[in-house]
């Protein structure tokens, strides 16, 4: 076995315990086992699975199990990232009793992608968490350019927001809350967005920082931030039916409620891709 076939081997080794690791509060919530069994639609399920691919291909070229400069291995990864979070998902939720011989196979297979998804993103992330950081690799953060600050900052949203969107707190937070309360939590993912983004910055952004540029970088990436964070916990919601039949201002207020993690995934990117 040459030397390259033996770091695929290490890598892909690291993916089962990122997947492992990324996925486990989503694959013991019993929310997800009963929306991914039977409660979710399975068009949206569907659309969700297939909109994650394109996320694991980008993801891939930021964060693969190996360096790669070639679309066909990027590609290659992001499926192989699935594959991985699909097996930790079939493995994990058979051990724990979730997949019962009297279930349909829809029902199963529902259960699986749903945690599926996160189990690869974390696949993904364990070759930078977990492995040696090559220096000399051209596809640091520092190279993304601002579309893929903001491609990275969207996947930090997604993953913390799809941890916290199945379970019924959201619904429960925003139905205590008062208009007052909801802008007040605007406010404040604003402020902690934009407390991550100016003084922890992106690779590659050290002269903007150094300039003190606060309203610029306010500008620049916080508001494109919160604004990414918002769709992203607005399409969470939908694809977990919680809009469904509920009111114009109570949709908002929930994705304002679900905003504010999304905002802090988003912030923290940078520390966990």
């Amino acid at each position: 076995m040459d030397q390259a076939s033996r770091d695929y081997g290490k890598g892909l080794a690291r993916a089962f315990g990122g997947a492992l690791l990324f996925a486990l509060p989503l694959l013991m919530t019993m929310e997800m086992w009963s929306l991914g069994g039977f409660a979710i639609d399975r068009v949206r399920l569907l659309l969700f699975v297939l909109a994650s691919l394109p996320m694991l291909l980008g993801l891939s070229y930021y964060a693969g199990f190996e360096p790669t400069f070639r679309l066909r291995d990027e590609l290659l990864d992001a499926l192989a990232a699935f594959a991985v979070g699909f097996i930790v998902a079939t493995l994990m939720l058979t051990v724990i009793g979730v997949l019962t011989p009297d279930l349909t196979l829809a029902e199963m297979v529902g259960k699986i992608a749903i945690a599926a998804v996160p189990a690869a993103v974390g696949a993904l992330l364990a070759g930078k968490q977990f492995g040696t950081r090559d220096l000399q690799d051209t596809r640091e953060r520092e190279n993304a350019g601002f579309l893929g600050i903001l491609f990275l900052m969207s996947v930090g949203a997604i993953f913390l927001a799809f941890n916290i969107a199945p379970t019924e707190e959201v619904m429960v937070i925003s139905y205590l809350m008062s208009p007052g309360h909801a802008i007040a939590l605007i406010a404040a993912s604003l402020v902690v967005l934009h407390a991550f983004v100016y003084a922890l910055g992106f690779r590659g952004e050290h002269r903007r920082r150094e300039a003190g540029r606060l309203v610029p970088t306010f500008l620049r990436y916080t508001l494109p931030g919160y604004a990414i964070a918002l769709v992203i916990s607005v399409y969470c919601l939908w694809t977990f039916g919680r809009l469904d039949g509920v009111a114009l201002h109570e949709q908002a207020t929930m994705a304002v409620v679900l905003g504010f993690p999304a905002a802090l995934g988003a912030a923290t990117a940078r520390l966990v891709t």
